[in-house]
């Protein structure tokens, strides 16, 4: 097997209901994410699995357009409708916004948009020295 790995990256702002500790409250980080699509042994006639920028150009675009510099937010989240109000970018998901749930998000995303490559993996770095991965 052999796999081709992207890295993208974007910033936006979460809290987590009912956390325990400093992240109940609205915080940001700059994400990075890794994206793995893989064959099994057959490349293009290139010599690739897909061009890099494809990666960059269809998950990054998604990433520009849903949750670079939004605030992301679990569904119930009463700041979702308070924010909406304020004209903030808002993007909701179900569940807390963890880089666990993130990732598998993510990993469905990429999935419808990548039809016909496999991908393996993809994994959501909150900080520096922790991540959570989603994979097949």
């Amino acid at each position: 097997m052999i796999t081709a790995t992207k890295r993208l990256s974007f910033c936006c702002a979460h809290r987590l209901l009912g956390h325990e500790d400093k992240c109940a409250n609205l915080h940001g980080h700059n994400y990075r994410v890794e994206i793995d699509c893989c064959t099994g042994d057959s490349l293009d006639s290139i010599g690739r699995i897909i061009d890099f920028s494809v990666i960059k150009e269809r998950l990054g675009g998604w990433l520009d357009r849903n949750w670079d510099h939004a605030v992301l937010l679990n569904e119930i989240d009463p700041l979702v409708s308070i924010l909406k109000q304020t004209k903030q970018i808002v993007a909701v998901m179900k569940g807390n916004p963890t880089a666990e749930n993130m990732a598998s998000v993510l990993f469905g995303v990429a999935d419808d948009l990548f039809p016909g490559k496999c991908v393996s993996r993809v994994r959501v770095e909150e900080t520096d020295g922790a991540w959570a991965e989603a994979s097949a």
